[in-house]
């Protein structure tokens, strides 16, 4: 009996060998048909494995007829042949390779890579260190260095330089490399360095340098120039100097690129030039000391060996300058600068240190107060013709050279004050106490605050061309106090442009000029507050005073938008507010001005000041004109206070007594402010005054309960161009700047049959008032108080 075959389980089968037999086999029935089925599948799996026998005897072939071009084709071809047989085992293997045993084969090579690189680099830095050292270290210290063997040393440095380029830019990791080669090649030039210096030192001594100071003699009234050795020396000790100093410049350039200093034209300094002002700041500094308290005998002195020498230096040492290729760098620039150097150094340590000490003691800050600003006013002096000195070798944008920082502050005096903040505080104290104690003197004198008139007596002829556009101070006829204390503001600001740090600049301006700005507008409220303005009846003297005071903040402000718009206050602006902008971490307003709260704080004043003059004005006239509003208001007495008014409407009838007192304040006000305040305030008060008394006589008159016969309408008409009259003046239709007033008589001057028609309208919409209203050319009074205007027209 033969053994039964049992079935595979369906979980072990394949989806889709399951899906093929769930299509043969659907049905029981579908079972019949599996001889069937097995005939066709053992037919079909013969073909293939025919088809594959086909296909391995074709590759047969096909190597046999490749085999005798490449042998190793041939092999590789089998090799493949057989692997294909077995490509389901080899596969997993190559997977594990790959992934595992493939990266870190490629990490050690990388490593072995690196590292002969490493050693490579190593080794080359070595052997040019070595070099470098060989040339420098193998002469004696006695022996003089010889210019060849400066320039090789020179060139060693830069192919090191290059090899350390190239490390620092692909090889970041090998830092300690870099570090120890840097420190080995620094301590070579240093040693270099100083024995190149002795030499020249050396040279310099053997030639006469420094000339004697004593030599100068008086001829044909002036003093002659000190000789310069540089222009007298001939042959080989000329030739000797020269390769000395291309040597030296050489040192510095290499020494210079290595810290990444390559902008030469700000950085001035030359050690060759340096060595030929060392020995002469001995010989200044002696006769300096003697000097201490006449600093002006310093400056002079430092002043004529830097322009009798300049002319010099620039012809003998500027070509070998060009010959050590230092591009952009000036013989003449290095040579103000050393000079600026040395006085700085000499006057911070003598001068400048000494009355700061003294400072301290308060029984003497007069003393040293005059002396430091005499010293100051000296700096500002010899920094300017230094740098004319050096603009005058003709750059192309030489008025700009002061604006770069790095130029100026080589070339001033007064970079000792950026550098100490101490110095820079004691400065501005000094400054703004000696301010204060100016414009205390000014003020007292009473004809500083008086406003010059220059109208005379035809000011109400020649009113038909007015000028607006002020720019002086006669224009915004302003007292003459304060040019005094723009001036005084100026100056300050002036020496304090004198400092090359933009940052000193602003620090010592905000200390000093707009510290004094707000002294000055506080001495102006206090005397505001002294005219007394605020009585109901003040003098033509105190409203004289009054403008000249708002003229006075006026004409400030005008000044003070004028300085900010200049390149200076902006650049100086833009720097305040990034450097704010970065400290507290917020952005500020970019459109402000240097001296924004100033200009805020002047139109602040002037525009109370104005409004007090206006209230003033308004409060008078209210004032004397309560009779007449009153007399208004009562009809069994107004007919005493008019004049009788005849039956003929074309007959003049004469203004209110009543009222003529107040228009005739006014009036006499308005000139007195007119002759006294400038022309574009007066052109805003006497409107604003128009405006108030149009709506104070609209509310008190023709907004109250009166009625209005035939001649109270005339009258009033009467009064009222009585009021226009007194600024007649000041504009050719006074009465367009009283429109209220102007349409309340327009209302009442209609006839009967016009007052029902347009009461009639106002009874109707919105859209239907508005076109009749402005028909009958009214357009400011509200709809109510017109219909109440009409109410109160009797006929």
């Amino acid at each position: 009996m033969e053994a039964t075959v049992a079935l595979p389980s369906s979980s072990n089968l394949s989806p889709h060998l399951l899906g093929f037999l769930d299509h043969r086999f659907r049905t029981i029935d579908d079972l019949l048909t599996a001889p069937d089925l097995a005939v066709e599948l053992s037919k079909t799996c013969s073909d293939l494995e025919s088809d594959l026998s086909s296909l391995h005897q074709g590759l047969k072939n096909l190597v046999v007829s490749w085999s005798r071009r490449s042998i190793a084709a041939k092999t590789a071809v089998l090799r493949l042949n057989y692997r294909l047989q077995d490509l389901g085992a080899m596969a997993s293997r190559n997977d594990a390779f790959l992934c595992r045993d493939l990266p870190r084969l490629a990490r050690e090579l990388l490593g072995v890579e690196a590292l002969r690189g490493y050693v490579e680099t190593t080794l080359r830095l070595e052997a040019l260190v070595g070099d470098l050292e060989d040339a420098i270290f193998s002469e004696n210290v006695a022996v003089t260095v010889k210019q060849e063997r400066v320039i090789g040393a020179v060139k060693i440095v830069a192919d090191i330089d290059s090899v350390l380029e190239h490390v620092a830019e692909f090889r970041p990791r090998w830092r300690r490399l870099l570090k120890s080669v840097d420190d080995r090649v620094d301590k070579a030039l240093g040693v270099l360095r100083t024995r190149v210096v002795a030499n020249h030192r050396t040279l310099l001594s053997s030639l006469g340098w420094p000339p004697k100071l004593s030599v100068s003699k008086i001829e044909n009234g002036g003093v002659s120039a000190i000789p310069n050795p540089l222009v007298l020396m001939l042959g080989e000790k000329r030739e000797s100097y020269s390769q000395s100093f291309v040597a030296l410049c050489a040192l510095q350039h290499v020494r210079g690129k290595r810290r990444r200093i390559d902008d030469l034209r700000f950085n001035a300094e030359l050690w060759a030039i340096d060595e030929l002002v060392s020995p002469i700041a001995s010989r200044i500094e002696y006769h300096s000391s003697n000097w201490l308290d006449q600093p002006e005998f310093i400056f002079a002195l430092v002043r004529k060996i830097t322009c009798d020498f300049v002319v010099g230096v620039e012809e003998i040492l500027q070509p070998l300058i060009d010959e050590a290729r230092l591009v952009g760098c000036s013989a003449k620039e290095a040579w103000v600068s050393a000079m600026v150097k040395m006085l700085s150094g000499f006057l911070g340590q003598r001068v400048i240190s000494v009355l700061a000490q003294m400072y301290e003691e308060r029984e003497r800050r007069l003393e040293v107060g005059s002396s430091w600003l005499h010293l100051i006013d000296l700096i500002v002096s010899f920094d300017k013709q230094m740098l004319s000195l050096v603009k005058s070798e003709g750059y192309l944008i030489a008025s700009e050279l002061e604006r770069f920082e790095g130029f100026s502050r080589d070339l001033s005096v007064m970079s000792m004050f950026c550098d100490r903040l101490d110095w820079l505080k004691i400065w501005a104290k000094i400054e703004l106490r000696d301010a204060y104690k100016k414009l205390n003197a000014k003020s007292k004198d009473d004809r500083a605050w008086f406003v010059e008139n220059k109208k005379g007596a035809d000011v109400l002829i020649n009113r038909e061309i007015e000028q607006f556009l002020l720019s002086t101070r006669e224009d915004h006829r302003a007292p003459a106090i304060t040019e005094s204390a723009l001036k005084i503001t100026w100056e300050m600001i002036d020496r304090g442009q004198s400092l090359p740090a933009i940052s000193s600049r602003i620090k010592f301006i905000r200390r000093t000029a707009a510290r004094f700005l707000w002294h000055f507008f506080d001495v102006l409220l206090s005397r505001w507050n002294d005219t007394n303005l605020s009585l109901e009846f003040p003098d033509d003297e105190t409203v004289m005073r009054a403008c000249g005071l708002i003229n006075a903040a006026g004409y400030c402000e005008f000044k003070l938008q004028q300085w900010s718009d200049d390149v200076n206050f902006l650049e100086m602006k833009m720097a305040e507010t990034e450097s704010n902008d970065h400290v507290k971490g917020k952005t500020n307003d970019h459109n402000s001005c240097f001296f924004d709260e100033e200009i805020k704080r002047l139109d602040e004043l002037e525009t109370d000041w104005l409004m007090s003059i206006l209230a003033n004005l308004l409060r008078q006239f209210e004032l004397l004109s309560w009779e007449y509003i009153e007399n208004m208001k009562q009809f069994d007495h107004r007919q005493n206070h008019f004049c009788p008014t005849p039956a003929s409407v074309a007959m003049d009838l004469a203004i209110s007594h009543d009222l003529v007192l107040a228009l005739d304040a006014l009036r006499s006000h308005l000139l007195v402010i007119e002759k006294n305040l400038n022309p574009r305030d007066f052109l805003d008060l006497w409107r604003s005054v128009a405006d108030g008394l149009d709506h104070f006589i609209f509310r008190s008159i023709f907004g109250a309960d009166i009625r209005f016969s035939r001649e109270d309408v005339h009258q009033i008409g009467v009064d009222m161009k009585g009021l226009f009259f007194v600024f007649r003046p000041f504009c050719a239709r006074p009465e367009a700047f009283f429109p209220c007033i102007r349409e309340s008589r327009r209302l009442l001057e209609m006839d009967e049959d016009e007052v029902k028609y347009l009461q009639a309208v106002l009874a109707s919409d919105d859209e239907n008032r508005i076109k009749c209203l402005r028909s009958f050319g009214v357009s400011h009074i509200p709809f109510d108080r017109v219909d109440k205007i009409l109410r109160n027209r009797t006929f």
